[in-house]
């Protein structure tokens, strides 16, 4: 069974989302602050999938916690944030979270990107694996689909399930223009809502991953007022 952690003071939203989730077949941790959060995640790290987190909260804020799982865990991650917090929402997903989720949200969507996080999550893992081809290349960047591993030039790089599937996307369509919209749709499987500060977020840490000097990028393009593309131009002997 895949564990949920779900992080709220609030008490009727923890219970809302626990019926939600047991009712999909989930298991659910709960905690009401970070600081909880992050000693149930040490006791039940090998049985949590991904943690539900608020923003605001006693103790330990969200993103505090967010903070500091990520110095250990690669666990998704998806904020449970208030419409008034759009820079805590970035803030979140600079600091590693995987997504987020409105409040109130909509249980069918938030059902649906829980879904699409543990999928990608569990498959970066090794545990499925669907891909026809084993390898994609482009550029010097290269992706084992079997393993799930990434590498640039040869030398391995770290990626979160949610990035790796944003550069497999791009190495799947190497110099195309893809928006927003079609990343978002594409990636986490869900109808783009605001999805365009995610986007940018995990753009700006895969560049970081991948590219020489992140501000001036050599790979991964703006293509401004349409998207993002990925151009693989054999450019080794160049730099």
């Amino acid at each position: 069974m895949n564990y949920i952690l779900v992080c709220d003071d609030e008490r009727d939203i923890v219970s809302a989302l626990k019926i939600y989730l047991t009712t999909e077949g989930y298991g659910v941790y709960s905690a009401s602050n970070g600081e909880d959060a992050l000693h149930v995640l040490e006791e039940h790290s090998d049985e949590i999938k991904l943690v539900l987190l608020d923003i605001m909260m006693p103790v330990m804020d969200g993103i505090t916690a967010m903070a500091r799982m990520r110095e250990k865990y690669n666990i998704p991650v998806i904020l449970l944030t208030a419409k008034s917090e759009d820079t805590d929402k970035v803030l979140g997903l600079n600091v590693g979270a995987d997504d987020y989720v409105t409040k109130p949200f909509n249980p069918v969507e938030l059902l649906a990107r829980v879904r699409s996080q543990i999928r990608r999550y569990t498959m970066l893992g090794g545990e499925k694996i669907s891909d026809k081809s084993e390898r994609l290349y482009g550029g010097g960047i290269e992706l084992d689909i079997k393993k799930r591993e990434a590498s640039v030039w040869g030398e391995p790089i770290t990626l979160t399930a949610t990035e790796y599937e944003i550069l497999k996307l791009f190495l799947e369509h190497q110099g195309e223009v893809l928006s927003t919209k079609e990343i978002y749709r594409s990636v986490w499987k869900s109808n783009p809502i605001g999805e365009e500060n995610t986007i940018a977020v995990h753009i700006r840490h895969l560049r970081e991953k991948i590219e020489i000097d992140p501000a001036e990028p050599r790979y991964l393009k703006v293509v401004w007022g349409q998207g993002y593309k990925l151009d693989t131009v054999e450019r080794r002997g160049k730099e």
